[in-house]
């Protein structure tokens, strides 16, 4: 194997690749970045058996061949040097030589042939601009359960309703809902990505600007970004997620819009003086047309902050998880929000002011 490639090229997919390497200690294999050289590309590829990825560099080919080598250590190496222009990567019994104008260097090599293999997954294609998806999987990933205990809701809930792609995650403490508008008349299926390959794809995709072919089947998924040569994949979850719109409230007793900065920065205020369980109060007075906010700590001491909202409906008083309740506004980008309460030991919903195509759900502490 040799081949001439651009040192800019590699160490961008190195940062990509080397990520997703694992660290299983019985197959040592899956920390390695497996490099397959043919016709006029590089591939750099690395899996831990639940996601995988593959990238496209543009190479000068002198002799095709294939070598792993240990992710860290070559990522280290191209995070080290400081080479402009092109490297000469070359496989010279066993071993992986790289050579650079100034210098050149020598890096063991696994066995390639342990290397497995990363799905191909077969189905409809499914395309999609990349924004889009991006946004809809960002918007509620946050939301999903970190323990794997169970893993149903420790991931994102994706499937097709009518013209919307909807992205739903939830830790049943709270639940977070997205829809968004595409134009595709193809069936997708609905699938359950794990939270921690959500956290990948996320990284990996949010730089793309075109569109994605997207291709699911019922356990794998896949992602494509042609212009940026790469090929990601990933398994889906084989269980059935919570029938969360039966918890969905059908109607409401007081209705809160309030400017989203001035309650962000209530908020912020009232996490100085929360307590270990991040305890707020939240007062809805509908005469005086005021959110009051308490909140205290025996440790710090006690905060309470007003905000002017336009209100409906009846007064009520509730306690909150002032993180939780935090979380969302990454979700909103308009200039207001809307909570609705239903009554004191249900669960507040929150959208924007005017789009819903996002719905937030948080329950309530019991004080």
């Amino acid at each position: 194997m040799k081949a001439e490639c651009s040192v800019e090229k590699i160490k961008e997919a190195l940062t990509q690749v080397e990520r997703i390497t694992g660290k299983n200690l019985t197959l040592p294999i899956l920390s390695a970045v497996l490099i397959i050289v043919s016709k006029n590309q590089c591939k750099l590829r690395s899996t831990n058996l639940s996601i995988g990825i593959e990238i496209d560099i543009p190479a000068k080919v002198t002799e095709e061949g294939v070598v792993a080598v240990k992710g860290d250590i070559i990522a280290q190496f191209f995070n080290t040097i400081k080479t402009q222009g092109t490297i000469t990567l070359e496989s010279v019994n066993d071993n992986l030589v790289i050579t650079t104008k100034e210098s050149s260097s020598t890096i063991k090599c696994l066995p390639s042939e342990d290397f497995p293999t990363i799905p191909v997954v077969e189905s409809v294609e499914y395309l999609i601009q990349n924004k889009k998806f991006i946004d809809g999987i960002r918007s509620v990933y946050y939301s999903a359960s970190i323990s794997d205990i169970k893993p149903e809701i420790a991931s994102i809930y994706i499937y097709k309703n009518q013209e919307d792609l909807v992205f739903v995650a939830t830790d049943s403490f709270r639940l977070a809902e997205k829809k968004i508008k595409i134009n595709s008349q193809v069936e997708f299926p609905e699938i359950l990505i794990p939270f921690k390959n959500v956290v990948e794809i996320i990284r990996v995709l949010q730089d793309g600007t075109g569109d994605l072919i997207v291709r699911a089947t019922k356990t794998q998924i896949s992602f494509t970004d042609k212009e940026r040569g790469i090929y990601l994949t990933s398994r889906i979850i084989d269980g059935i997620f919570p029938d969360y719109k039966q918890i969905l409230p059908k109607e409401h007793i007081t209705e809160v819009t309030v400017l989203k900065q001035d309650l962000l920065q209530a908020l912020k205020l009232s996490n100085i003086f929360s307590d270990k369980f991040n305890q707020i109060i939240l007062k809805v007075d509908t005469e005086s047309k005021f959110l009051e906010i308490d909140s205290k700590n025996n440790d710090v001491g006690e905060n309470t902050i007003k905000v002017n909202i336009k209100c409906s409906g009846e007064n009520i008083s509730m306690s909150f998880n002032q993180k939780y309740f935090l979380d969302c506004f990454q979700s909103i980008s308009e200039d207001t929000v809307v909570l609705h309460f239903t009554q004191t030991n249900r669960p507040m919903t929150i959208t924007g002011g005017v789009n819903n195509s996002f719905l937030y759900l948080v329950m309530p502490l019991n004080r």
